[in-house]
C-alpha cells in the first residue's frame, strides 16, 4: 500500500519580531539555547514538554537553515537585556546598592 507523502510542515512562526514554535507559547530562542549547549532533540522535550519530537526537530532544522540570521536575532536579543539592565541599574542604584550589600540568608 503506498501512501502519500504529506506536505512540508511549518514549525515556526513570527510573532511581534519573535520566533515562536507554530501554535505554541515557547519560543525559537529556548529550542535554540539548549540545542547550542549540546542538548538532544528527546532532552529538549523532557525540558520542554508541551512540544513534540517532531516539533523539536523541525525546530532545529529552521535553526540550521536559518542560522545566520537566527544568531544575529539572538545577539540582538542579548543586547538588548544587556542596555535595560544597565538601564534598571543606572535609574535605581540605590535599591541595586542596598540588594549587594544585604549578606545572603544562611541555610
Amino acid at each position: 500500500m503506498t501512501q502519500a507523502v504529506t506536505k512540508s510542515k511549518q514549525y515556526i512562526s513570527k510573532n511581534a519580531g519573535c520566533y515562536q514554535i507554530q501554535g505554541k507559547r515557547v519560543s525559537l530562542d529556548s529550542i535554540v539555547y539548549l540545542f547550542r549547549q549540546g542538548a538532544s532533540p528527546e532532552s529538549i522535550v523532557a525540558a520542554l514538554p508541551t512540544l513534540s519530537l517532531e516539533e523539536v526537530y523541525g525546530s532545529i532544522a529552521f535553526y540550521l537553515g536559518n542560522q545566520e540570521i537566527i544568531d544575529a536575532y539572538l545577539d540582538e536579543g542579548i543586547e538588548i537585556f544587556q542596555q535595560l539592565q544597565k538601564q534598571a541599574r543606572d535609574t535605581n542604584a540605590e535599591l541595586y546598592q542596598q540588594i549587594s550589600s544585604t549578606p545572603a540568608p544562611e541555610g
